[in-house]
């Protein structure tokens, strides 16, 4: 496939998976200069049925005397960003939310490419893993019934009773019971930090042992939490949004600080109304370094995360900005024009002041649908007729490349979220972007590596199985993934070097009665850190009995 052709660029700007099958989407790229941008569309690699799949929403449904707005950028998904200080971004893929009010109208599709690597990596082989021994001290056992520190299932069982030779251990399994709506509540978010992992249900935060699960400490939030992020300061402090009251009517708006090593919680302050047409419906969190973004429909505003003092907000003229998107340190703004085409502006913006040097014009119609990261410059497009692109900017705000290759990638698009990251399970590092292509009946998938600069294919690596293949994070030259589990076998956390090569697998999770646990997380977080790999629920059916929570694996 030839390289789409690209935008133009703009001048320095000084002034600062489901069950629902759908129709088949379609190939990316970008329309040619002068060529009708809804024209000779290639076709999309069929989507497979387990892989949710509803008409498109673009844009959010304009406020009462505005017009429609397009270029609205959305898509589902706990924000998580691949920087450091905050957290480098782990998370397989996180549900939407499915607020009665708020339902996500989401496409989760798949984009063909062409083109292939020279050489592909060898399968999976055993290695001894190289990592440093897990650290901790086991809790105290207070006899409270938390934890499951032996590896036991709710009823009991002996979660490792199966284990063949070579396999590694369920540490750890913690369930829940939640008495909530008959939807069910959101459980988004998950951190680990220090000795400690963070686990969100409903309206808490609840922090867990790392060694044996003992509860740590619970905060209690005064209504449901509406939206987290997995990005974190370097000492380990969050921001949550929760809501104003437990109405219908409520508006998700009150800001939370929080420290994650400890539980104790911070500032508490309202998000104020930029203008009459500021709505808080859908409203979503980025984070980096010191400041924290709560953006939502037609507005954003930037707070510190160590006192709560706003920083900034979107401006009042120019275009309208909805988003800012923060990772690395760094952070860029999206927002739609008011010219007649509607068209999406992306912009560079200092997480203190706001201030920009450079903007980016998408071509007529399309919005960003994911943010890959900030820090490289990585986006992935699209726009109503199905068309898609991932383009690279330099830190001029220049396009440097448009990525292709072989292979079907999930992407998606939605209506009612602000957050831009998080929605596809891509990673990307200074130099490569990770992207699993889609599971087939089977066979498995791929994880491929896409050199940023030239935006060609480095390195691909085959599944080996029937087990679906996913990125998890980009550490020390290595990127770690998740080969999820099956009725009958184990997941892997394997390390693929940077550069491509063989896996190494760190973990290989043991086969026997947890699998049907380990098999059941459906687009859970995944967190491998210090050795030990969490794995833990997006969602809670909120019914009687007890729920898988957190699974926790090690050796």
């Amino acid at each position: 496939m030839t390289e789409p052709p690209q935008p133009p660029n703009q001048p320095p700007n000084p002034s600062g998976y489901g069950h629902l099958p759908g129709p088949p989407q379609q190939g990316y790229g970008y329309p040619a200069q002068g060529e009708n941008p809804y024209a000779q569309q290639a076709p999309y690699a069929q989507q497979p049925p387990t892989v949710q799949q509803q008409p498109p929403g673009y844009g959010y449904p304009p406020p009462p005397g505005m017009p429609g707005m397009p270029g609205m950028p959305g898509v589902p998904g706990a924000p998580g960003g691949p920087g450091v200080p905050p957290k480098k971004k782990r998370t397989v893929l996180i549900a939407a939310s499915a607020a009665a009010a708020v339902l996500a109208v989401s496409v989760v599709g798949y984009f063909a490419f062409s083109g292939s690597s020279d050489e592909d990596p060898k399968p999976p082989v055993a290695q001894e893993s190289t990592d440093a021994k897990p650290s901790g001290s086991p809790s105290v056992d207070n006899g409270d019934g938390n934890g499951n520190g032996n590896g036991t299932g709710g009823d009991g069982t002996d979660l490792n009773s199966g284990r063949k030779q070579g396999e590694d251990k369920v540490l750890w399994f913690k369930t829940a019971k939640v008495d909530g709506p008959g939807m069910g509540v959101e459980s988004a978010a998950q951190w680990v930090v220090g000795d400690t992992v963070v686990k969100s249900v409903w309206k808490s935060l609840n922090g867990y042992a790392v060694t044996d699960g003992k509860e740590k400490w619970t905060l209690s939030f005064p209504a449901e939490i509406c939206s987290l992020t997995h990005q974190m300061t370097a000492d380990g402090k969050t921001v949550v949004l929760f809501k104003n009251g437990e109405s219908d009517q409520a508006d998700c708006n009150q800001l939370r600080m929080v420290d994650l090593k400890t539980g104790k919680e911070g500032w508490t302050k309202e998000v104020p109304k930029e203008n009459s047409f500021d709505l808080f419906s859908g409203a979503h969190l980025s984070l980096t370094g010191d400041s924290v973004s709560v953006n939502r429909i037609t507005r954003a505003s930037v707070f510190r995360v160590s006192t709560g003092d706003k920083l900034f907000a979107s401006p009042a003229e120019g275009c309208m900005i909805g988003a800012y998107v923060g990772g690395n340190g760094k952070m860029i703004s999206v927002g739609t024009c008011t010219d007649a085409d509607r068209t999406v502006e992306v912009k560079d913006a200092d997480p203190v002041t706001g201030k920009s040097t450079w903007s980016f014009r998408l071509p007529k119609g399309f919005n960003v649908t994911n943010v890959y990261s900030v820090d490289p410059i990585v986006l992935d497009l699209g726009n109503e007729e199905k068309k898609r692109s991932i383009v690279v900017l330099g830190p001029d705000g220049k396009q440097r490349s448009t990525i292709s290759g072989e292979g079907s990638f999930a992407t998606c698009l939605n209506s009612f979220s602000r957050s831009l990251q998080n929605c596809t399970p891509g990673l990307a590092d200074s130099g490569t972007l990770y992207l699993p292509t889609s599971p087939e009946a089977g066979t498995g998938n791929e994880i491929v590596a896409f050199d940023l600069a030239s935006g060609k294919v480095r390195w691909r690596t085959p599944a080996g199985d029937k087990r679906t293949l996913v990125p998890v994070e980009v550490a020390n030259g290595q990127l770690i993934a998740y080969r999820t589990a099956e009725y009958d076998a184990g997941g892997e956390v394997l390390s693929i070097p940077a550069g491509g090569g063989t896996p190494t697998a760190l973990l290989r999770h043991p086969s026997g009665p947890s699998t049907s646990i380990e098999s059941g997380f459906s687009t859970p977080n995944a967190d491998y850190v210090d050795g030990r790999f969490f794995l833990s629920v997006t969602r809670l059916q909120a019914k009687a009995t007890d729920e898988k929570l957190l699974m926790v694996f090690g050796k």
